[in-house]
Order: structure tokens, then sequence, then C-alpha cells
């Protein structure tokens, strides 16, 4: 370990040598050759439907209403077990999993679990349920709380506040129903590593129904998109806001400073990934807390200390969500893409990617589970994306910059300089508490490290589902992963968040079609795990 971090330090400055001597601009050579892609990519994912005349993202529909459909058919999941998902992270009911007998793992079929055996399989997850929390929060609450929150409400107005905590109220419901078919159709090897994923209940799942090649195909789609989501917005959008912040604190220069900070990412994430996902939940259970802590808490010290602002800033919010102001383009639908769309870029609710951080799970249980992971998108968006919104609206009460004009992902500043994502939120805070802008670039590092450990493990089980489960086959997509962590943040914020965004909301349309085909199977999980509850408790 101590050869690996005297190089962390020591190659930086050896590459800057290097970079100085090919030339000037190589972070603008990669992103000129980045951009045109992620245009192309960015246009194809986010088609929109004519709607009253008015163009609405394809995907958003499609997360919505499929969001609010989960929430009405499990009766408000979302806030009626809100207290009980609490409960089960916190092992008050770890004594139904002892009840439950085991088998050893050589009962488990390759291609599909043996029938009713899904209780046994539960007692051979890798981690417990507050581990799995953590590495799936960890892989959401990122660096799209903090910058891209900061970009909506550039473009949306403190509007899109509303429509952004309503979306991930929404998603809660269709967390949990994602969560619970990772868990229940997983796979686990002899060993007793696990694999799950969308890869597995849209293949499992929909052969069951007797749909077993479009599960195939589903599948296959949603693994190949996962692999590019975890080089995009799980990877490549972090390193590049934290290299933005760290050159715009610290005011380096050089033609390839990004690229460097991004090496330097790329030696210490590829140090935890290589150990897998017990290393990784062991790491990112410690660095959640510490980064919620060192983030909720500055955020907190700012509302509380302006709290008789609080009351503007909540009308603001209300009223401009479905009445904006003229600078903001779009109207009352343009603020209410803006909130949906960060709200789901942020939580993943929908995209699937969070069930295969929950697939890994020690519980016989897969609503357990589900439960669970309905905390995610509360703590990610309602609470997380709630506190920038308002931090980031209490700086702009007297005007420190323009709603609505927004070039390149940068609002237009009272002096006339154009700053983005991750700076406006940077600003903020140090506007409200002198010197806290060191304290937020912390913050974004761990931030930005969590992801990104979490999403090579998502992306690591894609690739695997693609093509096998070899040595080489990981270490192949480990150094490619690690690539795009240099990439990232060597290229422009808008590009990264044409091809992040792009990228995960992909995964929708594929995830979405298995839920829809399999809710009915959540609905016998969730019905037998609370009647389990309820008599525990009748004991």
């Amino acid at each position: 370990m101590s050869t690996a971090l005297f190089f962390a330090f020591r190659l930086p400055f050896q590459v800057q040598s290097i970079a100085s001597s090919v030339g000037k601009g190589l972070d603008d050579r990669i992103n000129d050759g980045f951009m045109p892609f992620a245009i192309w990519w960015e246009n194809l994912i986010l088609s929109e439907a004519d709607i009253f005349g008015i163009g609405i993202p394809l995907v958003l529909i499609v997360l919505i209403l499929g969001a609010l459909f989960f929430t009405l058919y499990f009766g408000f999941v979302n806030i009626r077990h809100f207290s009980t998902a609490i409960q089960v992270v916190r092992g008050k009911y770890d004594e139904l999993e002892r009840e439950v007998p085991k088998l050893k793992p050589a009962v488990l079929a390759v291609d599909g679990d043996l029938k009713g055996t899904i209780k046994d399989e539960g007692h051979l997850g890798e981690v417990n349920h507050f581990q799995a929390l953590a590495t799936a929060v960890s892989g959401t609450v990122g660096l799209g709380n903090i910058a891209l929150v900061a970009v909506a409400i550039s473009i949306g107005g403190p509007g899109a506040t509303f429509w952004m905590v309503l979306a991930g109220l929404l998603g809660m419901s269709t967390k949990f129903v994602e969560c619970t078919l990772g868990v229940k159709y997983r796979d686990i090897d002899k060993d007793g590593t696990v694999f799950g994923g969308p890869m597995y209940y849209l293949s499992r799942g929909l052969k069951e129904k007797g749909l077993g090649v479009l599960g195939r195909f589903l599948a296959v789609v949603f693994a190949i998109l996962c692999v590019g989501a975890s080089f995009g917005g799980g990877n490549a959008f972090q390193s590049n806001q934290a290299a933005a912040q760290i050159i715009g604190l610290f005011e380096l220069s050089g033609s390839a400073m990004g690229s460097i900070i991004g090496l330097v990412f790329a030696i210490f994430a590829g140090i935890v990934i290589i150990g897998g996902i017990k290393r990784i939940a062991k790491v990112t259970e410690k660095v959640v807390p510490m980064m919620a802590i060192l983030y909720v808490g500055a955020a907190l010290f700012i509302i509380f200390s302006k709290i008789d602002l609080i009351d503007d800033v909540l009308t603001l919010i209300l009223t401009e969500a479905f009445n904006p102001m003229a600078t903001v383009s779009g109207g009352f639908v343009g603020v209410m893409i803006q909130g949906f769309r960060r709200a789901a870029f942020s939580n993943e609710a929908g995209a699937g990617s969070a069930a295969i951080a929950h697939s890994a799970v020690n519980t016989a249980y897969p609503a357990s589970e589900g439960l669970v992971g309905l905390l995610e998108p509360f703590i990610d968006t309602v609470l997380v994306c709630s506190m920038t919104a308002i931090v980031i609206i209490l700086f702009n009460m007297d005007g420190a910059f323009i709603y609505g004009d927004v070039v390149n992902g940068q609002a237009l500043l009272q002096n006339g300089s154009r700053l983005g994502g991750v700076n406006i939120t940077s600003l903020a805070f140090e506007s409200s508490i002198k010197g806290s802008s060191y304290v937020l670039m912390i913050a974004v590092c761990l931030f930005a490290f969590s992801t990104i450990l979490s999403w090579s493990y998502y992306g690591l089980q894609a690739w695997k589902y693609l093509f096998g489960r070899g040595k080489w086959i990981d270490l192949t997509y480990k150094v490619l992963f690690l690539v795009f962590t240099v990439l990232g943040a060597a290229i422009t914020l808008d590009a990264v968040i044409k091809f992040s965004d792009a990228m995960i909301l992909a995964l929708v349309f594929p995830n979405m079609v298995g839920l829809l085909f399999l809710f009915p199977d959540v609905k016998k999980e969730f019905v037998n795990y609370v009647n389990l509850i309820t008599r525990n408790k009748s004991k």
C-alpha cells in the first residue's frame, strides 16, 4: 500500500512534465474528439414526444408514469412502510432470517434458481442490509447532488426543486420494486459470490412467464448500457467535477491538469476496486457517513443561519414550480423537465443500477431489501438534493446569477463571467461560510470517489454477464473503467452531462419493461414479508 501511495503522489508530476513536452491542449483535444458522440447520444436517448405542442422526453414520461403506478399499486409503500424500512436497516427483523434453514450453495442451478430455494439462497449474500444500502447510496449520492442540482436551478429556477422532490418521493416505489426483484432472481456461485441486478431478473423473470427470448434480449441491452453508464455518469462525470473543483479552488493551470487529477483518482480507485464488493462495501460504509456529516452539516448550518429567509425560499419553490419567471425557457413544462431529469439522474430510480448492489445482501426475504432500497431516493433526492437547492436559492436571493441564462451548463454571474455545476454550489457555500469551499472540495472528492467505487461494481457485474466471469475479463473491464476516470477529468462539463445523462437514462427503457411484467412477483414477496413481520410482532 505504501508503494501505491508513493506513486499516487509522485506520478502526477512526472505525467505533467511529459504532457507539457508533448504540447498544449491535451484536455481540449480529448474534449473535441468526445463532444460529437456525446451530442449524438443525448439526442437519441432524450427523444421527445409532442404532447399538446410541448416536447417532453419519452424517458421521463416512462419514469414518472411508472413510478406513479407502482406508488398506487403498492398502496403508497414509500410512505406507509418508511418506518419499517428503517427498522430493517437497524436489524430489528434479523431474527426472522435465523428461522430459515440453510442449504449448501451446490443446490443452486446455474441458469435459474431451484424452485423454492430463494430463502435458503439468501443466507449466502456477501453484505448486510446497511452495507448494501451504503454501497447503493454511495452510487446515487454523488456529485449529481451537488453539481447537477446547481445546473437544474440555474436553468429551471427555484421551481425545479419542487419537481425534483416529487420525482424523488415517487421514485422510492420504483426502487422498492427493482431491489426486491434484484434479490429474488439473483445468481449465487458455488463459492458464495453473488451476481444480480436487472440482467438477471429480466432474463430469469421473463423466462418464467414464457418470454425467455424477450428477457434475454432486454438483459443484454441493459448490460451493454450499464457498462456505458458506469463509464459515464458513474465515473467520468464524478472525476470531471472533482477535477473542476480542485482546479478552480487552487487556481491550477496547465493544458493537461484535468488529466493529471483524473489519473490520481484512477490510482486510488484502482487500489480499492481490485478487492471487489466486500472491500467496496467496507470502504463505502465508512465514507458515506463521513461525507454525509460533512456536506449535510455545512448545508444545515447555512440554512439555519438564514432561517428568516426560508419562508421566502419555500414560497419561491412552490410558486415558480407552476408559474416560473420569464427568463426560464420552456415555462412550466421546462421547469418540470429540469426537476424530473435531475432527480432521475441523481437517484437512478427506474434505471435499475442500485438493484445490483442490493442483490448482494445477506437476506432470506427479497422484499426486506426492497424496503431498504426505497430509502435511497429519500436520502439522495428529498434530503441531500433539497438542501443543495435551498443553499443555492438562498445564495441567489440578491441576484448573484440570472436564472435561465445558461450556456454550456454555466450560469451568467453578476460580474459577467460564467460558472457552472459544482463551482456554483461552491460559491454559494463560500458566500455563507468563509473557507467552506475547502470543506466542500473534500466532500466533492469523497462523493466522487465513493460513486466511482460503487459504479465500478455495477459495471463489472454487467460486463461479467456479457463476457463471463474469468480473471482476465475482470481485469479488462477495470482497466477500461479507470481510463474513463482520466478521460472524464479532461473533458468539459457540457460534454460529460450530455453523455452521462443519456447513458443512465437509457437504462430505463429495458429495465421498466421488465418491471411492468414482474411487479406481481414483488407483490407476493411483499405480502409474505409483511405478514411475517406482523406474526412476529404478535408473539
